[in-house]
C-alpha cells in the first residue's frame, strides 16, 4: 500500500466527516452539521491529507499563526489504516509545513492520548479551556 501525502488537497465537509467517523474522532465532533463542518475545513490554515489512491484515509487540521504556534484540531486517520505510521506520517508533514519556529499543541482525545507521547509530544499540564456552549 502506498500512503500519498498532501497539504495541497482540497477537500469537502462530507469527505471531512467521513474520515472522522472511520476514526472514532466523529464522536466528539458536530458531524450532523455540515456546514459547521465545512466551515472547519475551509477557515483552517492546514489542512494535510493522507490518500489511499482516491480514498481519504487521514487529516491533520490544524490553525496556527505560522511563526510562534500551531493547534492541531484535529489528527484522524481511518481505523482500518491505523497503526502503519499515517498519524505519525501527518503529524511529520504538518511540522515541516508550520517550520522550526511553530510549537504544535493539541487536546488529545481521551482514547489517544496515549498515543501522542509516542510520537513526540510532550505532556503539559498548564493548559486552560472555555469551553463551548454549543
Amino acid at each position: 500500500m502506498s500512503i500519498r501525502y498532501s497539504s495541497e488537497s482540497v477537500i469537502s465537509g462530507a469527505q471531512f466527516v467521513a474520515v472522522l467517523n472511520a476514526s472514532t474522532l466523529g464522536e466528539r465532533r458536530p458531524v450532523e452539521d455540515l456546514a459547521r463542518m465545512q466551515t472547519m475545513i475551509d477557515n483552517a490554515d492546514l489542512i494535510v491529507t493522507a490518500w489511499d489512491g482516491a480514498k481519504l484515509v487521514g487529516v491533520a487540521r490544524t490553525i496556527t499563526d505560522w511563526s510562534y504556534a500551531a493547534y492541531l484540531a484535529d489528527l484522524a486517520v481511518d481505523q482500518s489504516y491505523q497503526k502503519q505510521g499515517i498519524g505519525r506520517q501527518l503529524i511529520a508533514v504538518t511540522r515541516e509545513k508550520l517550520g522550526a519556529q511553530c510549537s504544535l499543541v493539541l487536546l488529545a482525545a481521551p482514547a489517544a492520548a496515549d498515543y501522542y507521547a509516542k510520537v513526540g509530544f510532550d505532556w503539559i499540564e498548564n493548559g486552560w479551556q472555555i469551553k463551548r456552549t454549543n
